[in-house]
């Protein structure tokens, strides 16, 4: 009786010691977290290539296949689920105030940009100059929404769990919600009541869910890394890389906009209630996920359909940005504060000759 052999992979190698099979790992994970917001940005990047050089994937295979290419918006409902289950109504009253401060200064800010740029250009998007695709939905979109992740990051490193935990109150951001509470309230657009509580709607499913059961927000914030590439992918597969590119410099500037401007108002506010500086500063990113917000508000409301394509390639280059920048300015600050503290406790050359 013959008996057949196993064939390894040639990628396949065979431990010395043991005899056991290896197969060869390629670090995609590790690699694609050392872009900034890279599970965001890559999958994007990539959907945005097949949809310009392949446009009609989607219908060519359709099914599944295609549902990949065109399911964004039932994602990201279970993402703004997963997303609320995290928000612990139990640490909201000693967060409310730092988290609470810092949350109202953004909002405040996407709505004064909303007036300011709302009523220079409207609810259309410039169509040409060197501001050509600038719209007042990428302006809100992109201040609107703190990148948690890196937030949460920078107040471990400098130890600062109190900050750190005020993230879970400013979570409420996530979703189109405030941009569209903002752009109603600076009378760009007019959302029906269903349509504002559509919105919150999974969020607040989550947090329910989530402080109801503790397994359940176990289970359901495991969940949100995991959702992040698929409708990142399905929104990039949306978009034309003609677009990016004539996009690249204005998204450029809005994110050092971003980072600059909300800085040094997220910075005074920190001041004012007792903090150093730096948990403002670190606030102020563009996350990920405002990047799918255009087109959810799109989605709402008809008249911004012609500004969410280029919307979502401007505030995906502010998320980019401002997770270089705010990082940088974070550290420096954080820096003089140490150092200024430091001197601070250090004993005058009188005392210490004593």
């Amino acid at each position: 009786m013959c008996c057949a052999k196993l064939r390894l992979h040639p990628s396949a190698q065979q431990s010395p010691d043991n005899g056991t099979t290896k197969l060869m790992r390629i670090r995609i994970k590790q690699t694609v977290e050392r872009v900034p917001g890279g599970m965001m940005i890559v999958p994007l990047i990539a959907g945005a290539i097949l949809n310009t050089f392949f446009p009609h994937s989607a219908e060519y295979f359709g099914s599944f296949t295609g549902a990949l290419f065109t399911g964004a918006l039932p994602i990201l409902a279970v993402f703004f689920v997963c997303t609320g289950s995290t928000v612990s109504l139990q640490s909201l009253p000693q967060v409310l105030r730092r988290g609470g401060a810092l949350m109202a200064t953004k909002i405040l800010l996407g709505i004064g940009a909303g007036i300011l740029v709302g009523r220079l250009i409207g609810v259309q998007p410039i169509h040409s100059g060197w501001l050509a695709g600038l719209s007042t939905l990428a302006v809100v979109a992109a201040i609107n929404d703190t990148n948690g992740g890196l937030y949460m990051a920078l107040m471990g490193q400098y130890r600062k769990p109190e900050d750190g935990a005020s993230y879970s109150l400013m979570a409420l951001e996530s979703g189109p919600f405030f941009t569209m509470v903002t752009l109603g309230v600076v009378g760009l657009s007019s959302f029906p009541w269903q349509t504002l509580v559509g919105a919150i709607l999974p969020l607040a499913i989550g947090m329910v869910l989530g402080n109801l059961d503790p397994d359940l927000r176990h289970l359901l914030s495991s969940a949100i890394p995991v959702l992040i590439p698929f409708f990142a992918f399905a929104l990039g597969a949306s978009l034309n890389l003609k677009v990016v590119w004539a996009a690249g410099l204005v998204g450029v500037a809005l994110g050092v906009t971003v980072t600059l401007v909300s800085g040094m108002f997220l910075f005074l506010v920190d001041r004012l209630i007792g903090g150093t500086g730096t948990a403002g500063i670190a606030a102020s990113t563009t996350a990920g996920n405002a990047a799918a917000v255009p087109m959810l508000v799109a989605a709402a409301d008809h008249q911004y359909a012609a500004a969410a394509g280029q919307a979502t390639v401007l505030v995906g280059c502010s998320v980019i940005v401002t997770a270089f920048l705010t990082p940088l300015l974070t550290s420096w600050w954080a820096f003089r504060t140490r150092e200024g503290s430091a001197r601070h406790m250090a004993p005058s050359p009188a005392k210490a000759t004593d």
